[in-house]
């Protein structure tokens, strides 16, 4: 059994996993941290091994609290992954992204496959078949988007994300909606379009809160998974303690 932690900014996700099979997933926010493990502890008495994957970050005793109960295996640049690392400034590349292109790497060997995860920035990464990471994209995500068109205007309202029932907007709400959202999937269905002319039997992996946004409005056949995050950083937990 492994636990697998993945801290955001504002919310954390944890996995328990039995081999490859995930046999729990909680989303929390940071302030139940500690009580969520406890509870976890308890349940799952059998995990002796965890991965924490932090682009935001943990208090100092919440993480003394995560190693007195297990091994940890805190992520990282130097950390040992199923994949070469052509990235040219590789020290910088996020610990979210090393995960997604671990899980590719891992369930989509010897096939090109394009990631794309929809959160706060949505972000493209590119494996090819030789097992090479060679980089990808990264553009303002869905809610970005939105707040960037109410920040730098004095007009615009700040709306929540919601599906645009036309193209054509006809009140300065639907337009915000078909801008921001159709803006975001005709700019996803471009990338995958070029990723697809410039390289064969393309595999399209699409994950990220805000993937339900795209998902169903893609004209491109793509592999949905919203855990593949999660299942990327127990592949690398496998990687490094088997």
């Amino acid at each position: 059994m492994k636990l697998v932690i993945d801290v955001g900014n504002t919310l954390v996700k944890l996995g328990v996993f039995e081999g490859e099979e995930l046999k729990l997933r909680k989303t929390l926010i940071k302030k139940d941290f500690l009580t969520t493990l406890t509870d976890i502890s308890e349940t799952w008495p059998g995990i002796k091994n965890a991965i924490v994957a932090s682009v935001g970050k943990l208090t100092q005793h919440q993480s003394s609290k995560l190693i007195q109960r297990y091994n940890v295996l805190t992520l990282d640049q130097e950390t040992k992954v199923p994949f070469k690392n052509k990235y040219s400034t590789p020290n910088t590349l996020g610990v979210d992204r090393i995960a997604l292109v671990s899980a590719a790497a891992q369930q989509f060997s010897d096939k090109n496959v394009l990631i794309i995860d929809a959160g706060t920035c949505i972000t493209y990464d590119f494996l090819n078949e030789q097992n090479e990471y060679l980089g990808g994209a990264i553009s303002p995500g869905i809610t970005m988007r939105y707040k960037a068109l109410h920040h730098y205007t004095d007009k615009l309202p700040l709306l929540e994300p919601t599906p645009p029932k036309s193209l054509t907007g006809d009140s300065t709400s639907s337009s915000l909606h078909a801008g921001v959202i159709r803006g975001a999937l005709f700019e996803v269905e471009g990338f995958i379009d070029g990723y697809k002319n410039k390289f064969v039997n393309l595999t399209v992996i699409l994950t990220g809160g805000d993937a339900h946004f795209l998902r169903d409005s893609l004209k491109n056949d793509i592999f949905a998974n919203q855990n593949f995050l999660l299942e990327g950083l127990n592949h690398i937990l496998e990687y490094n303690t088997a």
